[in-house]
């Protein structure tokens, strides 16, 4: 029997996906894109997940295409290599545009769309071993699909450089340049870790979490005009009129939890 390349797991609130082809560097191929946009659908689909949680099994995270997978491409028509191009751009857009708070668990080596897939979590925290490289050029290819995430995450001084040299760069680096927001020493808990952002998460209120995340991306790199101010005055009213809103006022004035600390 096939192992499935997604594991989906909820426990209580959190909800983990897990690449699960670890023998094979967690390489991408046309079926563990399906799989996961599948997975990221069921995560997003139950109401009791809150946070969801992108980790990997062995000892890299995610190794980027799958070389056997990319040799049968070039075998393909125009029009197949475009179509397995956009599965997988899609699959990026779908994870960047999830409602529900991301975290990446990065316990090993991400290359090429695997710091895509970190690019597009919300919050990244690594391991201190794990390594980081946007190799693309060095097999004649370039980091399409990902670069509007991963351009966003580091910015383009940054991108330039590792888009083109295809060097390797430690996690410490990746702390540094914003493409990881939390590095765990070797011997530290990378679970505790993850833990504790989960748990911060879910002190917030998860239509608050969704409309912030929507806020961002409407907001980000954009020029500071009448629009985008007014834009930003008729979100806050919104969301004082909701319910979670209203809620969430009430509990701190009331000094009590709001209810989805307590659901």
């Amino acid at each position: 029997m096939t192992c499935p390349s997604i594991l989906v797991e909820v426990d209580g609130l959190v909800g983990r996906l897990t690449l699960n082809c670890g023998d094979r560097h967690n390489a991408f191929d046309d079926v563990l894109i399906e799989e996961m946009m599948q997975g990221l659908d069921e995560v997003e689909a139950r109401p009791n997940v809150r946070v969801v949680v992108l980790s990997a099994a062995g000892r890299s995270f995610c190794a980027g295409a799958d070389l056997n997978w990319m040799k049968r491409a070039a075998g393909c028509s125009d029009e197949e290599n475009l179509a397995d191009a956009r599965r997988l751009a899609g699959l990026m857009r779908r994870l960047n545009g999830l409602h529900k708070p991301t975290i990446a668990r990065v316990q090993g080596a991400a290359y090429g769309g695997g710091v895509g897939l970190v690019a597009c979590c919300d919050i990244a925290v690594a391991a201190a071993a794990a390594q980081f490289a946007l190799t693309e050029v060095r097999l004649g290819l370039i980091p399409a699909v990902i670069s509007p995430y991963v351009i966003a995450r580091m910015g383009d001084t940054h991108a330039r450089r590792y888009f083109l040299t295809a060097e390797r760069f430690s996690a410490a680096e990746a702390r540094r340049i914003g493409l990881v927001h939390e590095v765990v020493p070797d011997g530290g808990d990378l679970d505790k870790a993850v833990a504790a952002v989960a748990s911060a998460l879910l002190e917030n209120g998860p239509e608050a979490m969704a409309a912030t995340k929507a806020l961002v991306a409407d907001v980000a790199r954009q020029p500071i005009t009448a629009a985008l101010i007014d834009g930003t005055a008729q979100a806050i009213t919104r969301q004082r009129a909701s319910a979670e809103g209203r809620e969430g006022i009430d509990a701190f004035l009331s000094k009590r939890p709001p209810r989805w600390i307590r659901e």
